[in-house]
């Protein structure tokens, strides 16, 4: 079955969201305790998504989650966050999380998360969602890979 929605582009769902890592998001070591980096995941994934489908969304699947480098106390943490799939009600959005030293300027990559979300209408049931539109090379392969993950994850849904 296929939208009736009007489709809309990628970069319509874009998201930036920055904070500055305190105290309270550290441990002892001044390491940001993970837990509140994939608050701050789930946080913009959910809001690329409400953007792009115009309604409330609630979570279903957060894939891995690996920490490539730490996040420190101080450190600026910027997350960019896109909507790379769009299926009759669910979307995928691609988070990718930067730490930044403010003082140095230094930036490091620390890691990227893909979220599910499922749009709900007025109700509280299942809404569709527009169609993606693809606007460049890199959204298409980006799709395509997204697709990939979506069926692996419906593989997996009655496993568990």
């Amino acid at each position: 079955m296929t939208s009736q929605l009007p489709g809309k582009p990628v970069s319509k769902s874009r998201v930036q969201l920055a904070q500055m890592m305190q105290p309270e998001h550290a441990n002892n070591h001044g390491n940001v305790h993970g837990g509140w980096i994939m608050k701050m995941v789930d946080e913009a994934g959910a809001l690329a998504c409400m953007r792009h489908a115009q309604r409330r969304v609630v979570t279903v699947a957060v894939d891995q989650m690996m920490f490539r480098q730490p996040i420190r106390l101080g450190d600026l943490v910027t997350l960019n966050a896109e909507v790379s799939y769009a299926g009759r009600t669910s979307m995928e959005a691609r988070i990718v999380v930067v730490a930044e030293n403010p003082v140095t300027g230094a930036c490091v990559h620390t890691n990227t998360a893909y979220c599910v979300y499922v749009a709900l209408g007025d109700d509280g049931e299942p809404a569709s969602v527009p169609p993606l539109i693809l606007e460049t090379d890199a959204e298409r392969q980006s799709m395509e890979r997204a697709k990939k993950r979506q069926a692996y994850r419906l593989s997996q849904r009655d496993t568990l």
